[in-house]
């Protein structure tokens, strides 16, 4: 029988890896602390709870700035580091979950979902066209693109309801609701699956959709999506 996807640990207590140690705390509204002392630690805006008055903030230029103010993404994000703590949180009740990305390993994630990273960690998107246009009258949406490029880093996101993870074997699918679905790793392929539903009467049907993952590699799954506008 398959396995289940397991629920995410919900705390972390002075987790070392990547050049930080870091703490998430809370239950409903969560936490993530983090001493940039060692290791500086790239952020979305507006996150920011609290910090010691010795961390230094300032703006961290993304690669393909032009490509990337061309598609309405932000081209810049901002950099704390130490000595000291900064600690984040999303004005929205869920789940932090961090992952560890050792050197040249890749995660996709859904946009909008990213909270933080170390400095290693390299950032980048890709626009995945018809995937929520039969969702939301759009015609794609975008994938932030996270790599170890130039050492093992941490990458926290942020995740509605609570984070499951399912690891898939290799050639093993699972199926998931298109606003389900957090991260993948990038070995996990995703295409989207449209059923027709027929009542019988006078023709009418509905189209049932679905994201199909199949591995090798892991899948996050969030118990609750909220639709934010894409830059579309």
């Amino acid at each position: 029988m398959p396995s289940m996807p397991r629920l995410m640990p919900t705390q972390a207590t002075a987790e070392t890896y990547g050049g930080v140690t870091y703490h998430i705390d809370g239950e409903l509204v969560p936490v993530l602390s983090v001493d940039v002392s060692e290791q500086s630690v790239y952020f979305e805006h507006h996150i920011l709870l609290w910090k010691n008055p010795e961390v230094r903030i300032g703006l961290k230029a993304m690669k393909g700035m032009l490509k990337r103010m061309m598609a309405g993404m932000q081209i810049f994000v901002t950099e704390a580091s130490g000595p000291g703590i900064i600690a984040f949180s999303r004005d929205g009740a869920g789940h932090i979950v961090p992952i560890h990305l050792k050197h040249g390993e890749g995660l996709d994630v859904r946009e909008h979902q990213f909270l933080a990273a170390t400095g290693h960690i390299g950032y980048s998107f890709e626009r995945v066209r018809g995937v929520s246009n039969m969702l939301f009258g759009q015609t794609g949406f975008f994938i932030d693109k996270f790599h170890g490029g130039s050492g093992d880093g941490v990458l926290w996101l942020h995740g509605y309801g609570n984070v499951f993870e399912k690891v898939l074997a290799p050639g093993e699918s699972i199926d998931i609701e298109p606003g389900g679905w957090l991260y993948k790793d990038q070995t996990v392929a995703m295409e989207t699956r449209v059923d027709r539903l027929t009542s019988g009467f006078f023709g009418a049907g509905v189209n049932f959709i679905v994201n199909r993952f199949t591995g090798p590699g892991r899948v996050g799954i969030q118990s609750m999506y909220l639709h934010l506008p894409s830059a579309e």
